[in-house]
């Protein structure tokens, strides 16, 4: 007997946030501050190196950014996974606030030297070696930083940690680059109260260096340190690039993915690489290159927060290709627009379809990998995440300074301004545009419908359908999963359900729906023919799909009724194309053929490990069943990457479950999608029926 008003609201009660550690949210308060510094580091210091270049011409400026990037960058390439090894065997406090302390002396210097001389080619050599031995320093923080937090935090509060330290390390960028526009304000708004206002680089770099002595007290003052070492070091980045490569490659979809998400990377990197000298040959000085550079990240943030809520109808994978494609054309536009207010609107835009396509990448790649190389792979992809950074804002900097400036004639009376940061943009464009559409074709699961039918369908808040596709006026339901894992109980249990809510209901199930279909699923599930091509197979499910929905799918739903079929599309793409290695794209394309692209109105994925699923049988195994446990795991892989690919048509219930509690789960979801309002009463229909045979 349960409490009024607690019971099963009560046993669903979250844990407390894992900002409730206090320890935890200390040494994450440090980790924002530092986040800020070094962000607001990199803003400063691209700006002075401009600014000290200024009157050596557009080449010298542009390669003097350049090596600011550069001297960033290379020490974590080269020198990191001798730091770390290195910083494993010191306290973690002692290096976290002896590092702190020098980065302070290390920046403080960089506006010291400059008020005690005059700016010179020695002061910008003084700049680069300053900002090289920070990030050595740098390599000492970072690495005893990631060490402690598991030692803070309980195992199955890690991901959530992670998750907030990922906020902080991007989304403090945009907060950096605010503060140095409002710095670089006209310094007559600023005089009066800050002496140093009249160079918002050096006074940003006096706040950069104040940032790191905060971050020392903070980490000085925690206490209970955790002592003991977990082992920190690592790989090189080239090792890890060249290991992952074997992984990444066997793949087609996830190699499509991580080149997408590179595409997509350097897409950004390319305006961060060459918009302080753009900007300023838009007219503009410090504070509209602290507003371009924080529009990038802002942008980034806005896509990965709303770009999966964006055209819900339209399918993931083809979503993460037109993302890049759009970034492309994008970035095109702003190497041709040659006005600085719609440059910084573009700029946010940009972002935001880099950060679109960034977070369905990663989702996707997530559950695409199996468990035991998906850590491999996501070192893999930042570290090459990493070196690509740095080659496009290397690079660009330094094509766009080898180009020059230059004026193409238009007209006789008529000149168009083209220098290198134009051609270095462009260029960036058409890149992000090829890769878009590489991905797109690798990835695309929805091949014989048109794009641009999609998208219109999609934004309108539905599926696409052909015109002469006769319009359904029920509602369909697919149950998916692997064997044994109890979708045909809990399908028929779901209909049960619903007729005593006063639907007509149609349970039916493939193969073997229709009597062309029951002499299929004899051949199809009959141990004897174990000799089926996997080409033959997929037809033959095609097949029997073909007569099930023009027989009895789409007459059950154009007179209204509730359909509710045990298996559909997604079965062929989880068995014939990842267990049975097939194109993914023929198995899409062969069933939206023979379904006229007739997709579920809610697809409900019952995952259950192989080994517990398979465990359930006690009569003999058909011929799907008795295939070796890679088969069936490579099968459930593939419905959860097609559930993470279309989170609105999927609801992915956990089928280890009680019988009772999974039946609920299902009726809370298909509740929200009825047309009529049910009254939450879930536990008067959950009652249970001998489990059936998946």
């Amino acid at each position: 007997m349960t409490t009024p008003g607690t019971g099963r609201a009560a046993s669903r009660r979250k844990p407390p946030h894992v900002l409730a550690n206090a320890r935890f949210r200390r040494l994450w308060t440090a980790m924002s501050v530092c986040s800020l510094g070094d962000w607001l580091n990199i803003v400063a210091l691209t700006a002075l190196a401009g600014d000290l270049t200024a009157e050596s011409g557009y080449q010298v400026q542009s390669l003097a950014i350049g090596g600011v990037f550069v001297a960033k960058m290379l020490p974590a390439i080269l020198l990191g996974p001798l730091a770390g090894a290195v910083a494993d065997r010191f306290d973690r406090r002692l290096a976290m606030v002896v590092a702190d302390v020098l980065r302070f002396a290390l920046v403080l210097s960089i506006p010291l030297v400059l008020l005690l001389s005059t700016p010179s080619p020695g002061t910008y050599q003084w700049v680069i070696i300053a900002t090289l031995l920070v990030e050595c320093v740098n390599l000492f923080w970072v690495p005893a930083k990631d060490a402690t937090v598991p030692n803070l935090v309980p195992k199955d509060r890690l991901e959530e940690a992670n998750q907030l330290n990922m906020l902080v390390t991007y989304g403090t960028a945009p907060v950096a680059a605010g503060l140095f526009a409002v710095l670089a304000l006209p310094s007559d708004l600023l005089r009066d109260i800050l002496p140093l206002a009249e160079d918002p680089a050096r006074l940003a770099l006096f706040i950069n260096a104040a940032v790191y002595l905060v971050s020392a007290f903070l980490i000085f003052t925690l206490p209970d340190f955790p002592k003991n070492h977990t082992g920190i070091s690592t790989p090189s980045v080239l090792r890890q690039i060249g290991e992952g490569w074997r992984y990444v490659g066997a793949s087609r979809i996830v190699r499509g993915l991580v080149i997408g998400m590179l595409g997509a990377f350097a897409a950004g990197g390319a305006v961060i690489g060459v918009a302080r000298v753009y900007v300023e040959a838009l007219g503009g000085g410090d504070s509209a290159y602290g507003t371009v550079f924080g529009a990038v990240f802002a942008g980034m943030a806005f896509g990965m927060f709303f770009g999966p809520r964006l055209l819900r109808e339209l399918s993931r994978r083809r979503l993460f290709g037109l993302a890049i494609v759009a970034a492309g054309v994008v970035l095109a536009a702003i190497a041709l627009i040659h006005n600085l207010v719609i440059v910084v609107l573009l700029t946010v835009v940009l972002g935001a379809l880099a950060g679109i396509a960034w977070i369905i990448g990663y989702t996707l790649i997530g559950l695409e990998v199996e468990d035991q190389l998906r850590g491999r792979t996501f070192a893999f992809l930042q570290s090459l995440a990493r070196v690509v950074l740095l080659l496009v804002v290397a690079v660009a900097p330094t094509l766009a300074g080898l180009y020059g400036e230059r004026l193409v004639r238009v007209a006789p009376e008529v000149a168009y301004r083209f220098d290198g940061s134009n051609l270095v943009l462009l260029v960036g464009a058409v890149l992000a545009s090829a890769v878009g559409l590489v991905a797109l074709r690798q990835m695309d699961d929805r091949q014989g419908i048109p794009i641009i039918g999609d998208l219109v369908a999609a934004a309108r808040g539905r599926r696409f359908a052909t015109e002469t596709q006769e319009q359904p006026r029920g509602m369909f339901i697919a149950f998916e999963g692997g064997e044994g894992s109890g979708k045909t109980t809990q399908s028929r249990l779901l209909g049960i359900w619903l007729r005593d809510q006063g639907f007509d209901v149609v349970q039916t199930r493939e193969p073997g729906s229709t009597k062309v279909g029951m002499r299929l699923r004899a051949i199809l599930l009959d141990a004897a023919h174990q000799g089926l091509s996997a080409r033959s197979e997929a037809l033959l499910y095609a097949a029997d799909r073909a007569e099930h929905v023009e027989k009895v799918i789409m007459p059950a739903l154009v007179r209204g009724a509730m359909v509710i079929t045990d298996r559909y599309v997604d079965s062929s793409l989880a068995y014939q194309g990842a267990g049975r290695a097939l194109d993914p794209a023929d198995v899409t394309r062969i069933n939206a053929w023979a379904t006229g692209g007739l997709t579920p109105d809610l697809t409900v994925l019952i995952d259950v490990p192989p080994a517990i699923g398979l465990s359930r049988f006690a009569s003999p195994a058909d011929r799907i069943e008795s295939e070796p446990p890679e088969f069936h795991e490579r099968v459930r892989r593939e419905f959860r990457t097609l559930a993470a690919a279309e989170p609105d048509r999927y609801v992915v219930i956990d089928g280890t479950q009680p019988q009772e509690e999974v039946s609920r789960l299902i009726q809370d979801r298909v509740r929200e999608i009825l047309p009529d309002p049910v009254p939450d009463d879930s536990e008067d229909a959950t009652g249970t029926i001998p489990a059936i045979r998946d």
